[in-house]
């Protein structure tokens, strides 16, 4: 009991201390400006660049990042004023946000900009400043409460303890609804309570999340289970991690047997290029059980011949630091070779509940999971 209490304890801390964190950073930031003005000089803020030639594979954190080539946004330069206004107008909105306590959408950000005729040409202008944001803050998005529209979904055996205003210390067990629960702003910044959970399962489809619901994987399995609904959010990734870190749990991921059921595992193991200037979105232990490419040949599935585009995608991985691994480079010299592809679903071939009661079994013990 007292360990469960300093558990507890530990991930509020957690959570309370990512709060502290960022809106920190944000009075840092206005406060450099403020000052720089203070000083009768042009204000400016450096960042480092994310241009490609600055985006590094680092092998210890297993995850791109960003070298030390910095770029320099200043009022001094007129060309610069736009983008300069534009950067600290949204490190304004974000501090509102984050010290309310409230959230938006990208494309909310987008809209609110014109209340204050601080106008973006579109959504895509507005969101490239707020990735500047994050990569001046060194902080994801979702820090700072702005989240996409997309949502993934999670159930299992996980009590969580909200934060947000009005839900303050109410409770919920992510395994009280069959659909799942969404992965929205609430849950992403709730705390964990109670969990009886022994590890987590990453999905790429809901066909097959719903199917592991219905056969109660959590139950059989002791498992939280994740829709990624694809390529997983950075919410999602993030979340991930969390329950990986905090909770002690091991992660195994699930996707179709194709070159970009890889990726989406991989982008959840070892981060992307495009987020190379944000840290804790990956989980680097975990694994990618599948569908291999040496499944599709081993349990004969169905399958369908690789595209032009899905070749040339693995010649693109081949070339990934990321995919230096025996089983990477084994997987994807398979489907070199077979010039196969297959979706989870192929398993339904040997009956609707074969991939529960036999395949993820067998690829558990395989993955001393």
């Amino acid at each position: 009991m007292v360990r469960k209490a300093k558990e507890k304890k530990a991930t509020r801390s957690l959570v309370k201390q990512r709060k502290e964190k960022i809106l920190a950073s944000l009075k840092e930031l206005g406060g450099n400006v403020c000052q720089q003005i203070d000083h009768n000089e042009f204000p400016s803020i450096n960042m480092p660049s994310r241009s490609i030639q600055n985006i590094l594979y680092d092998p210890v954190t297993r995850q791109y990042i960003l070298g030390k080539t910095e770029v320099k946004r200043s009022a001094r330069n007129v060309r610069h004023i736009r983008p300069f206004t534009q950067l600290v107008w949204t490190a304004s909105f974000a501090d509102e946000l984050s010290g309310q306590s409230r959230t938006s959408t990208l494309r909310d950000v987008f809209y609110s900009a014109q209340a204050y005729e601080m106008n973006f040409i579109d959504q895509a202008e507005s969101d490239n400043t707020i990735t500047d944001l994050e990569t001046v803050l060194g902080a994801a998005r979702e820090d700072f409460n702005v989240f996409p529209e997309e949502r993934s979904a999670i159930f299992g055996d996980l009590t969580i303890e909200y934060t947000v205003p009005g839900y303050e210390g109410k409770r919920l067990n992510l395994a009280s609804h069959p659909d799942g629960m969404m992965i929205g702003p609430a849950l992403t910044n709730a705390e964990f309570v109670e969990c009886k959970a022994k590890r987590i399962i990453a999905i790429e489809k809901g066909a097959l999340f719903t199917r592991f619901v219905e056969e109660k994987v959590h139950e059989k399995h002791k498992a939280i289970l994740v829709q990624t609904a694809g390529q997983a959010p950075r919410a999602t990734r993030g979340l991930i991690r969390r329950m990986s870190q905090e909770l002690k749990l091991p992660v195994l991921i699930l996707t179709d047997g194709d070159p970009w059921g890889m990726h989406i595992a991989m982008v959840i193991i070892s981060g992307s290029a495009n987020a190379a200037h944000i840290r804790e979105l990956n989980t680097p232990d975990a694994k990618w059980g599948g569908v291999w490419a040496t499944d599709i040949v081993d349990y004969n599935l169905p399958s369908v011949k690789l595209t032009d585009l899905d070749i040339k995608r693995l010649y693109e991985l081949r070339k990934d630091p990321r995919y230096e691994g025996k089983l990477w480079k084994k997987e994807i010299e398979t489907f070199l070779r077979i010039r196969k592809k297959a979706e989870q679903e192929a398993f339904s071939r040997y009956g609707l509940t074969y991939i529960v009661d036999k395949y993820l079994p067998a690829k558990l013990e395989q993955m001393k999971m």
